[in-house]
């Protein structure tokens, strides 16, 4: 008789992504945020975008400044590299990550004191630039870290934790964003992570900055009755703009029909999706002016309108803008970067 046995075929595991990588390998360190705070959900979002694109996290830098907010980037991503910057400074970081290895993703997480307070000259430039960066803000109207104080997107006349009324203008990230030249602005809810993730996979496919102001309630400090920025008050009056999704880019599927018809369509998945074409577009991401208008609405009738804001394609990203080659400046070595004698006469001919 054989001594050969027959050995039970493996079934393939059905728990990693397309790179062969479980979601606890995108994860971190345990979170020391007070319990249901929404910086968490926002980190569980971050954590299923990148292992859902299947996104190698050693290919993102993740940068934050000071904050409740900077500290989440321990809580994801852990193989990956990071920097936690100065308060209000991570944009320049992230500008020089993004100059000096163009094929890195840079991920940038903020709060509304270290970008809107001390940070947002900061903000402004590396927008202007169009840095290739995701730039989140997690946005919670109140300085968390030092005990509840009044931050700069604190909405007016808004009682804060003592019930003392804020008597100051506040500022709306997106419209200021998008006043600044930003070429993707988005805002999502970090009770909603049906929408949050969707808007996370775009920003990652955006060539330039990719800002989105993320709402997320404080439970300690600003989730009392009158605040705007509680739980309970975004989820009531935040207003979608639109249901959106993400599909990776693959060969492009065109398809014609009429307007007011139905059709049926084969995604590259095997799945099949219905579309119905309306007769008019009910909101265009690509229209400043409307975007603008639609900000102001909403803050004067104290609404919060999630989805994707603004959208400009057309716009060079820093690396494009600056000409830079395609092989990473830190990829440089000294015989690359020391010019010949012939190219030094020529300059000096050229000074004359």
């Amino acid at each position: 008789m054989s001594d050969v046995q027959a050995v039970k075929p493996v079934a393939p595991r059905t728990d990693v992504n397309k790179i062969g990588l479980t979601k606890n390998d995108y994860k971190g360190v345990p979170s020391t945020m007070c319990p249901g705070c929404g910086h968490d959900s926002i980190s569980q979002g971050i954590i299923s975008t990148f292992y859902e694109l299947g996104i190698p996290p050693y290919q993102v830098v993740k940068l934050s400044g000071i904050g409740c907010s900077s500290k989440t980037p321990a809580y994801f991503l852990h193989p990956s590299h990071g920097f936690n910057a100065v308060h209000g400074r991570m944009p320049s970081v992230a500008t020089g990550a993004n100059v000096a290895n163009r094929n890195l993703i840079v991920f940038g997480v903020s709060g509304d004191g270290d970008s809107a307070s001390i940070g947002i000259g900061q903000m402004i430039h590396a927008i202007r630039r169009n840095t290739n960066m995701v730039y989140v803000v997690e946005n919670n109207g109140t300085y968390g870290l030092t005990k509840g104080q009044f931050s700069a997107t604190s909405d007016t006349g808004v009682p804060d934790h003592w019930g003392v009324k804020n008597d100051q203008t506040a500022i709306d990230l997106p419209m200021l964003a998008i006043i600044s030249g930003c070429s993707f602005v988005g805002r999502a809810f970090s009770g909603d992570r049906k929408q949050m993730v969707p808007l996370l996979k775009a920003a990652l496919a955006h060539e330039g900055c990719a800002f989105i102001d993320i709402m997320s309630p404080c439970v300690t400090f600003n989730d009392h009755p009158g605040s705007t920025k509680s739980y309970e008050y975004v989820k009531e009056h935040d207003e979608k703009l639109h249901d959106i999704d993400f599909i990776e880019e693959k060969s492009e599927i065109k398809i014609d029909y009429d307007e007011g018809s139905i059709r049926k369509v084969t995604l590259h998945d095997g799945s099949i999706i219905t579309l119905k074409k309306l007769d008019t577009v009910d909101y265009d991401p690509s229209n400043k002016v409307n975007a603008l208008k639609t900000l102001e609405e909403a803050y004067q009738k104290m609404e919060i309108v999630t989805g994707l804001i603004y959208f400009n394609e057309s716009r060079k990203d820093l690396v494009s803008h600056l000409k830079l080659p395609k092989k990473p400046l830190i990829e440089f070595g000294e015989k690359d970067l020391r010019p010949s004698q012939q190219a030094l006469g020529e300059l000096m001919k050229s000074l004359k």
